[in-house]
């Protein structure tokens, strides 16, 4: 019994104490959409649908307007369809679920309950070929591609503990050929992903 007391006085006393602290950290769960935009190479157009996911995000708070972020997100499914003279008139598509690793650089301005922000950093994206009957080939494999993410939002402070969070997302990252044989998907590449995202955060 006094062991019971004596934790439940400890936890009282840590809540208080961290109570009167300013809040350094917080955590964030939102869902995102991936937009991936009509890419052209010298042989291959690429296609794609929008994919739904989450993306968990933590940050840590240096300064009351700047903090470090790092991020992982993932999709459930979407298509990415191949076309080209060497494809055939019905082409190539492979269904992805795809992965986001990343860190960002956050600086964030304070106008009462709104905040906005801006980020930017560095990351892979993992494009993971799903084998099922709506891919069309089954020699594809799975593919790590450096990124670059960045973006714009904003926060809107529901409490001290909770806001409201949407941003659109950018992410710069090399068009997958999944290494797929006997077909070429190659298209040498880049595209703009666009990742609209809103989620709530908390602050601890």
């Amino acid at each position: 019994m006094k062991k019971i007391l004596v934790f439940a006085f400890l936890m009282a006393a840590c809540a208080v104490v961290g109570s009167a602290q300013e809040s350094r950290q917080d955590i964030s769960i939102s869902g995102t959409g991936w937009l991936e935009p009509f890419t052209a190479g010298p042989v291959v157009r690429v296609h794609s649908n929008v994919a739904e996911g989450a993306l968990v995000s933590y940050r840590f708070m240096l300064t009351p307007s700047s903090a470090l972020e790092a991020n992982y997100g993932i999709t459930y499914q979407n298509k990415i369809h191949f076309t080209g003279s060497a494809l055939g008139s019905a082409g190539v598509t492979v269904n992805t679920r795809t992965q986001e690793l990343s860190a960002a650089y956050v600086r964030s301005f304070n106008f009462k309950r709104w905040n906005p922000f801006i980020e930017a950093g560095p990351g892979v994206v993992i494009f993971l070929p799903i084998i099922n009957s709506g891919t069309t080939t089954h020699d594809v494999k799975q593919q790590t591609t450096i990124a670059g993410f960045y973006g714009a939002g904003i926060a809107y402070e529901l409490s001290p503990s909770f806001d409201l969070r949407a941003e659109y997302r950018g992410v710069i990252s090399k068009v997958p050929s999944f290494n797929a044989t006997p077909e070429n998907l190659t298209t040498n590449k880049y595209w703009n992903i666009y990742v609209p995202t809103i989620g709530v955060a908390y602050h601890f």
